[in-house]
């Protein structure tokens, strides 16, 4: 390409930069209010969403009890929603559904407010109030839009956010099993399983309550050991039972085994121990 041609082209592109920031900037300065409108609209269609959402800033308020309010107030929290604003635009939809509920976009507007609280759901490391609060928005959603559209999306960021909150509660129960605490792990992983029976952790949180009975067993004083081992082979057929075909089955196996170990040692102990008093 021509060298002086190439600096023609960057030139005519800077100049048409600054021609659109100086337009826009005399839009924002206007008080034609119908003007910043349809601009807003034009720079919204263009995806231009940081200077629709700037325009649309100024003039909604302005339009309140106008033909154009309800539109105004529907890409207004649509362009917060397209610039990831989440917070911005879940507050936006969620105020444009309760002015318009019967507005002809008050379906896609109650569904892009559950999906930005989807859109701020945290790892699951981290707190899970914003999810739990996501799940609720999702699940009112589908119960008032039964039939929807959105239903297939719906149903995927309910199933990862269950997931995500199952996660969150094994990782919790897990907490006392790496710190040792294996008796409190126990009741962790109960609980765990009672509660969210359905899991896909259900299977690793079986394995690994057994694994902390063994453990407490093991740890106890002489006298409670054989009641805590038992409880271990109850927990081992158990899991045996509900998962055949584990992963965890080899590791299980081997616990078992040596729990009988144990136990066959609790019975000498004892045996020896009764002869020593006669």
């Amino acid at each position: 390409m021509n060298r002086g041609f190439f600096h023609t082209i960057l030139l005519l592109g800077f100049l048409l930069l600054a021609s659109s920031c100086s337009n826009f900037q005399k839009l924002l300065k206007s008080n034609n209010v119908e003007e910043k409108y349809q601009a807003a609209l034009n720079y919204y269609e263009k995806e231009d969403y940081y200077r629709a959402n700037e325009l649309f800033k100024q003039v909604v308020p302005l339009l309140s009890g106008t033909a154009e309010a309800e539109k105004a107030n529907f890409y207004y929290a649509s362009s917060f929603y397209h610039l990831e604003e989440y917070i911005s635009s879940s507050y936006q939809f969620n105020l444009f559904v309760q002015t318009y509920p019967r507005s002809e976009y008050a379906e896609e507007a109650l569904f892009l407010q559950a999906k930005s609280l989807y859109n701020q759901s945290p790892g699951f490391e981290q707190d899970q109030s914003q999810s739990i609060t996501a799940l609720e928005a999702l699940q009112e959603f589908i119960q008032r839009n039964p039939t929807t559209a959105y239903a297939e999306e719906v149903n995927k960021m309910i199933e990862d956010l269950n997931r995500k909150l199952d996660r969150k509660a094994f990782e919790n129960a897990k907490v006392y099993y790496n710190m040792r605490y294996y008796r409190s792990a126990v009741v962790a992983f109960n609980n765990f399983q009672r509660e969210n029976a359905s899991s896909p952790f259900s299977e690793e949180a079986a394995f690994l309550k057994l694994e902390s009975q063994y453990l407490f067993a093991q740890e106890s004083v002489f006298s409670k050991q054989e009641e805590r081992f038992l409880e271990a082979v109850d927990f081992y057929q158990s899991f045996v039972d509900l998962y055949p075909e584990s992963s965890f089955k080899r590791r299980a196996e081997q616990i078992y085994d040596n729990t009988v170990i144990e136990l066959e040692k609790i019975k000498v102990r004892n045996q020896t121990s009764n002869q020593a008093n006669l």
